[in-house]
């Protein structure tokens, strides 16, 4: 069983042989799940919309396919998310912590919910795990549908766009970087998690002084 969740995490992380297998419906499942699923919370979502950018400006990919495909797939994601959260409410706190469940991403989601109001549901497309949890904390905050959707569509075009193109003109501009597409991908996912890093110190320093 272990040597089976080794597998799975290794042909994840291997973003360009995701795309490779996977393709575009393939890409468009991932960032689904990790939008709308809290068990896709481990998910590459940045590093894989990078990497698909410099798959697309190498022709694997067509662009003009590939950023429509995933905005859909991000802002149903989303949407699930906020049902999950609208339907399950206050229980989801109560949860047990499992493999695939955390509930301290979702206290910590709330948190982040709580100072910053409807934006989040925009910023967390940026900050992997937030970016799973905002929809949910979302539904069982009660905000309306109305409002989550106008943040959920501005959030997953923004996403979407800003990462696949970052990737297109990646690939575009520097020759042969797709050969060299691991260290891109370990680059990417060091700033995804840039954010969440400076807010965990700046906690720890409010904490001690």
């Amino acid at each position: 069983m272990f040597d089976l969740i080794q597998d799975f995490f290794r042909f994840v992380y291997n973003v360009p042989k995701l795309i490779e297998v996977g393709g575009l419906i393939g890409l468009a499942i991932v960032i689904f799940s990790e939008t709308g699923l809290m068990v896709g919370f481990f998910l590459p979502g940045d590093s894989l919309l990078v990497t698909a950018g410099i798959a697309a400006a190498g022709g694997l990919l067509n662009v003009y396919q590939l950023i429509p495909t995933l905005i859909v797939a991000a802002v149903c994601g989303n949407a699930t998310g906020y049902f999950i959260g609208k339907r399950a409410g206050h229980a989801l706190y109560n949860r047990p912590n499992s493999f695939f469940f955390r509930r301290e991403h979702l206290v910590r989601t709330h948190g982040f919910y709580e100072k910053h109001g409807g934006k989040t549901i925009i910023m967390a497309q940026f900050m992997p795990i937030v970016r799973t949890f905002a929809p949910v904390v979302a539904g069982a905050a009660e905000m309306t549908y109305r409002r989550f959707a106008s943040f959920n569509v501005i959030g997953a075009i923004v996403w979407i766009t800003s990462m696949t193109l970052t990737g297109f003109v990646l690939g575009r501009s520097i020759p042969n970087i797709d050969k060299n597409i691991h260290f891109v991908v370990a680059i990417v996912i060091g700033l995804s998690l840039m954010p969440a890093a400076i807010a965990w110190l700046r906690s720890k320093m409010a904490s001690k002084s």
